[in-house]
């Protein structure tokens, strides 16, 4: 209670300074009051996206803080469909465990998605993960303006972002005037043809200016999967292998709107809003065989999963001059909503003769809501400026998994699903979170510099067949920034940043249901009283631009985490021993089951996540945009960006990085343009380097193929184009080795259960777009 009031008393401190008169402006910084409202750009017309003159290149920046921006235009020659296709071609941008060919959550520094903040126009929005990630390839890329990379924190915005923040932009009605159409086709590599469409209007309308937009695309995937099953490393005894077939096949439907007028001579009101709906189904069809002492063991395994997910939300901002500044009031709503279901059968033979046939069926309940209100104020205070505020957040998270199961008395018998079990969770937070932050310039000189106070009050409640539990937890951080840059010459840039970044624990890590068998042999449950981790962040970049559009940066980062989450031992057998156990007793082996613990130890455990100490972060990033005019190639662009990452943490078995973390990420490609007959071409290649995972049971290892893109276009006057583009020109698999064992024990001594090797592809992709500007 004593956090959760020094927050309220340090938000209406911060709320009573808006009374307080200006102190004066003797140098008024870049961003004075009013500046955004009075001096606004006109809009930027539609017909310039569809119709490109010249190549997009990296924005360069005037924020203090680092920021790398890109518009829509930098990605769109290579005709992207969703964020998730944008995003990729961001430096240091990973996607470990995506399937090939998709791109859903984004890993900054190649950290897990958890430690990197998804933003759509600047706030936090709910998503799927239980990491608290947001998957990106949700949001067409029809309605993005912008996408920003946000290295470090600043005080003036949520602080859970150790790895950076990914701010997608979507389209302003203040920022866009015209309308286009986008129809397209999509080719997959067995033959499925797949339509996409798009449609984006803004103009004056109601006072004020509205921008509307709407987009449905047909999602396929098909690709194939083989898996071979060892004894052990050396491969020498096959044990099993499978065949598999995945089509996922689905449509999404998505939207935006955007309304904004001025009121009065310094007021300024928008409303914003997106939804987006997915609806898939995902058809699997497997052969597995397996030898088992002499026998072998055929089994047809199909499944059949649904997805219907939908995210939205509603934002309103009002911005107006007051008390020698400018206040903004935003309030917005957020919801992620999943009705999924996910079943599999199996139907085993020995020899040929039918043995059992066995089916699973989960039923996905989920929803995530997250409701938030903001207050700030912007003023000059002598040669500075000054920002400061209150952010408020409500979450309610609510999951159900309802499992079912079936068995069959004789082959043929259709499938009928029994209950088998529920777990139920419900999570709520709520964060009262003030901050301030000063800013100026002096000379070549600009600084930033502020302090976030972050609260989070947690209950969180489960339900496993009904036996229910109920914790709460509260926590508090504060988490300083700074930021300096420094304008070497007119093309040169020096950058620091130091900030303190907080990452909350996952859902999944907080839910107290005991899930058997999770981890080989092992039980694992979640801990309620997990404290958040937190880092303190380095990030020091150089910058140059060359020429008029060109600009090349290197930025090297640190990040020293605290009280990282790991799994440990609670040091209690797990059901299965337990079991046993009372088994040896029951065959009268033993006369109690402490006796039987004693003659036969356990091997395994229950596993929970706790805060195990330290890890380390650290790597360099190097990025390039820029046309060739220097050697006499003005119509040719040239993009590269490459991120070489390492880290270190400790872990049950010593030393190793962090889970899931790709070493690097490499983009080059390049655009050429033909003015004179109004076409261009262009060729992307990205590669993602190795990742590696060490949990208690098993051992991963992840490795992608190299990704090769290519377009080319024809335009048609100022209002219409015409591009093909290809993926996946290089056939690239996903390819993953697994080492499986049953105990810590066996883990350690390297007695494997099982080792495994996976790889799946599905073949290049072809798109004709079609864009009309009206």
């Amino acid at each position: 209670m004593t956090r959760h009031a020094l927050a309220i008393g340090l938000s209406r401190a911060l709320a009573c300074a808006l009374l307080l008169p200006s102190a004066g402006a003797l140098a008024a910084p870049d961003t004075a009051p009013g500046t955004a409202i009075d001096a606004a750009a006109e809009p930027k017309d539609l017909d310039a996206v569809v119709v490109q003159g010249e190549i997009a290149y990296r924005n360069r920046t005037d924020d203090t803080a680092p920021v790398l921006s890109y518009d829509l235009e930098y990605f769109q020659r290579f005709e992207p469909n969703t964020v998730g296709d944008m995003v990729k071609r961001l430096p240091g941008a990973a996607f470990v465990g995506s399937d090939i060919m998709e791109y859903d959550g984004v890993q900054l520094r190649g950290l897990g998605g958890g430690y990197t903040q998804v933003l759509i126009n600047g706030k936090k929005v709910p998503g799927a993960g239980d990491d608290r990630s947001f998957w990106v390839d949700r949001i067409p890329a029809e309605m993005v303006d912008r996408i920003e990379v946000l290295r470090s924190n600043s005080a003036n915005r949520s602080g859970d972002a150790v790895a950076g923040a990914i701010n997608i932009i979507l389209r302003d009605a203040y920022e866009f005037d015209g309308g286009y159409l986008r129809l397209g086709v999509n080719r997959w590599h067995d033959g499925e043809v797949n339509p996409t469409l798009g449609a984006v209007a803004s103009g004056e309308a109601l006072g004020g200016r509205l921008l509307g937009g709407i987009n449905v695309q047909d999602r396929y995937r098909g690709k194939s999967k083989r898996s071979d099953r060892y004894s052990d490393p050396t491969m020498a005894k096959l044990v099993s292998w499978e065949d598999q077939e995945e089509v996922k096949d689905g449509r999404d439907y998505s939207g935006n709107v955007s309304y904004t007028v001025d009121v009065g001579e310094t007021g300024r009101f928008s409303v914003d809003g997106f939804y987006v709906k997915t609806d898939r189904e995902i058809t699997e069809v497997s052969f597995e065989e397996e030898y088992d002492d002499g026998e072998v063991i055929t089994a047809n395994v199909p499944g059949f999963s649904t997805v219907d997910q939908k995210n939205w939300g509603i934002g309103a901002e009002y911005r107006f001059d007051m008390a020698g500044g400018t206040t903004e009031l935003d309030l917005d709503y957020a919801r992620f909503e999943d009705r999924s279901m996910e079943s599999e059968e199996a139907h085993a033979y020995v020899d040929g003769e039918w043995d059992e046939s066995e089916a699973e069926r989960l039923d996905i309940d989920a929803s995530d809501a997250e409701t938030s209100f903001r207050l700030a104020h912007k003023r000059v205070v002598g040669a500075a400026g000054m920002e400061f505020g209150v952010d408020y957040r409500a979450k309610k998270r609510e999951i159900g998994h309802a499992y079912y199961e079936f068995a069959a008395d004789a082959e043929g018998d259709p499938v009928v699903y029994a209950p088998d079990t529920t777990i139920g969770s419900l999570i709520e937070e709520r964060r009262i979170d003030p901050y301030l932050m000063f800013s100026g310039k002096a000379g070549v000189l600009a600084w930033e510099a502020g302090l976030r106070y972050e609260t989070t009050d947690s209950d969180v409640e489960s339900s496993q067949d009904g036996d229910t539990t109920r914790v709460s937890r509260d926590y508090s951080e504060l988490l300083p920034s700074m930021h300096l840059k420094w304008d070497l010459t007119d093309a040169d840039r020096l950058s620091l940043s130091l900030a303190r970044s907080i990452k909350r624990p996952n859902f999944n890590e907080l839910i107290p249901a005991l899930l058997d068998g999770e981890y080989g042999d092992n039980d694992y449950v979640g801990n309620p009283d997990l404290a958040p981790e937190t880092a303190n962040g380095l990030d020091l970049g150089y910058e140059r631009r060359l020429g008029r559009r060109g600009v090349v940066g290197v930025n090297v980062f640190y990040r020293d985490v605290k009280d990282l989450i790991e799994l440990v031992n609670t040091g209690e057998p797990s059901e299965e021993m337990r079991d046993a156990w009372e088994d040896m007793v029951e065959d009268g082996d033993y006369a109690t089951v402490e006796e039987a613990m004693a003659a036969e130890p356990a091997e395994s455990w229950l596993f929970t996540s706790g805060n195990v100490g330290d890890g380390k972060v650290y790597g360099v990033e190097f990025d390039l945009s820029t046309p060739l005019g220097a050697i006499g190639l003005e119509h040719t662009g040239v993009f590269l960006n490459y991120a070489w990452v390492q880290s270190k943490v400790d872990d049950f078995m010593g030393e190793r990085r962090f889970n899931d973390q790709a070493r690097s990420a490499f983009n080059v490609g390049f655009i050429h343009d033909l003015p004179a007959a109004g076409a261009s071409f262009g060729v992307s290649y990205r590669k993602q380097g190795d990742a590696y995972t060490r949990i208690v049971g098993e051992e991963v290892t992840i490795r992608y193929g190299a990704d090769l893109e290519a377009f080319v276009e024809k335009r048609f006057g100022d209002s219409v184009s015409v591009r093909l583009s290809a993926s996946n020109l290089l056939d690239a698999s996903k390819d993953e080795v697994f080492h499986k064992f049953d105990t810590i024990g066996d883990q350690l001594d390297r007695d494997h259960d099982e080792y495994e090797l996976e790889t799946e592809d599905a073949g290049p992709s072809y798109q004709l777009v079609m864009r009309w500007a009206f």
